[in-house]
């Protein structure tokens, strides 16, 4: 199989813009650029890895958000990095002639190929609430996660169950690990997640050959090691205690703070404010609206989006900007008058000793 050196060379592809694509891959990833010289290696010499990507119980929502990828480019992942053999959502195949593809892959990669999969499998009445190529998708799912080096699981939905899942869960919607026990599983949350958030997760994986750095919950570090609150743009205001009280009210309009509308930003592990939508242009928080907590387990199930948090000791949560100035001007006032009182006392006790050595 051809490197993704070869297929961009052929492609037409100059060497200094493969450099050139290296190295943003390298800053896309939070890389140093001592690593640089490492994804060249990489890419020049290791051929491209077997995809298959499978299809559950979904909204082929992290589809679309994977295709809107900016850097690197979905096509250049798809053509290039990536031997992307089988999705039933972008593959122009279909019925038996994509199932003999799926068997072909399985067969001649054994033990090197990726599994992605999105949405998760319903196990309910034998798995009949999602058929697949005339068989229930857990079978599918079992029989090509048997031979796969590693499982990725797109989205809430195979990573923790997501809206399928939501009480009373009539179908028994159930994540990819829960059925897939024996292969190392990377959690990749989210409704969908972030564009480059899953090409970086693959571009890492075929860089370096070894999963991403995990944090408990099974999720990459690189992107999931720090709150959406963390980062905010809007978290000045939240220290400060300048809230948006309702919709579209004057504090809304000046961009202060969610969190009384209900954001979960102060809860919620993901890079959306800091790599961002749409090219790097927008999240949620910046259209106005709060976050969710879409790549947390269970935020379906968590009562409404819109009632706020009651457990976040930070300072200015339970009061306004107004509290917090006039608290903040009684203090100053108060240091003002001790300070004011204690000078008298200074001047009076010099006034007595100044009138004593006169008299003496």
């Amino acid at each position: 199989m051809e490197t993704f050196y070869e297929v961009m060379r052929r492609q037409g592809i100059s060497r200094r813009s493969f450099l050139k694509y290296c190295s943003l891959t390298a800053t896309s990833l939070g890389l140093a650029p001592a690593f640089v010289p490492r994804i060249v290696h990489a890419m020049e010499t290791k051929p491209r890895t077997p995809v298959l990507w499978l299809h559950g119980l979904e909204c082929t929502c992290c589809s679309e958000s994977f295709i809107r990828s900016a850097h690197p480019l979905a096509k250049d992942v798809v053509l290039s990095m990536i031997s992307l053999d089988y999705d039933d959502t972008l593959m122009a195949s279909a019925g038996h002639q994509a199932e003999a593809i799926l068997d072909e892959i399985t067969k001649k990669y054994k033990g090197n190929y990726i599994l992605a999969v999105e949405g998760n499998p319903p196990l309910n009445q034998d798995g009949m609430s999602c058929i697949i190529g005339g068989r229930p998708f857990v079978e599918q799912l079992k029989r090509v996660a048997a031979d796969a080096k590693a499982v990725i699981s797109w989205g809430s939905c195979a990573s923790w169950g997501c809206v399928q899942a939501a009480r009373p869960n009539p179908t028994r919607a159930t994540p990819v690990h829960q059925v897939i026990t024996d292969k190392p599983i990377i959690k990749v949350p989210g409704c969908p997640p972030i564009a480059e958030v899953m090409t970086g997760v693959i571009t890492y994986m075929l860089t370096f050959d070894r999963i991403p750095e995990l944090d408990r919950q099974g999720r990459p570090k690189m992107f999931y090691s720090q709150r959406i609150h963390d980062k905010c743009y809007r978290r000045p205001n939240f220290d400060a205690g300048q809230f948006v009280e309702h919709w579209d009210d004057e504090s809304a309009r000046r961009g202060y703070c969610l969190y009384k509308m209900g954001c979960k930003g102060p809860t919620t592990y993901n890079a959306c404010s800091t790599v961002m939508w749409n090219g790097g242009t927008s999240f949620p928080i910046k259209a106005g609206h709060g976050c969710i907590g879409c790549s947390e387990e269970g935020f379906w199930d968590k009562g409404s989006f819109y009632d706020r948090l009651t457990n976040i000791p930070q300072f200015g949560i339970e009061a306004n900007a107004d509290r917090i100035g006039g608290t903040a001007a009684g203090v100053v006032g108060a240091a003002i008058a001790a300070h004011a009182a204690v000078s008298a006392i200074k001047r009076a006790a010099s006034s007595d000793r100044k009138t004593t050595g006169a008299e003496q």
